[in-house]
């Protein structure tokens, strides 16, 4: 039920973004989820794509410090409250959210979350009892 996440630690300078992206370009591997967190030194920047062992190979043969992480990929309701709804399952069982962004995909009226938690099984649970759909990996390459 977890989706393998690329996150690629980057120093804050000109082009590293560009070579990250380029460097999956010509590897042929399409980021379908992105997020970039920063400090003064340094990024950390998060990818979903379909092929993330591959992707972690191809960017550390090309330099770049790289791990890969398990996190919780949703479908919710693309309306007001969808989120909502998610994170309320998640806070009865007392499971905090480390980061999260949206994905690209969208399939009909329900968008995308991708998020790290405390504990990822419990907070699987939580989801579970409140009915939100947890897309598995198989699945999330596939919308």
């Amino acid at each position: 039920m977890l989706v393998k996440q690329v996150s690629v630690f980057l120093e804050n300078s000109k082009g590293r973004l560009f070579d990250v992206s380029d460097t999956l370009a010509k590897n042929n591997i399409n980021i379908s989820g992105i997020s970039l967190a920063d400090t003064t030194d340094y990024g950390i920047l998060r990818l979903v794509v379909a092929d993330p062992i591959k992707a972690q190979e191809i960017l550390k043969a090309n330099d770049f410090i790289v791990e890969l992480t398990d996190v919780i990929a949703i479908l919710i309701e693309d309306t007001p409250g969808g989120m909502a709804k998610a994170f309320e399952q998640l806070s009865k069982k007392d499971v905090s959210v480390e980061y999260l962004y949206a994905v690209s995909k969208l399939k009909d009226n329900f968008a995308v979350l991708v998020f790290k938690t405390d504990d990822h099984k419990k907070a699987i649970e939580a989801l579970q009892e409140g009915g939100i759909k947890i897309i598995k990996r198989e699945e999330f390459y596939s919308l």
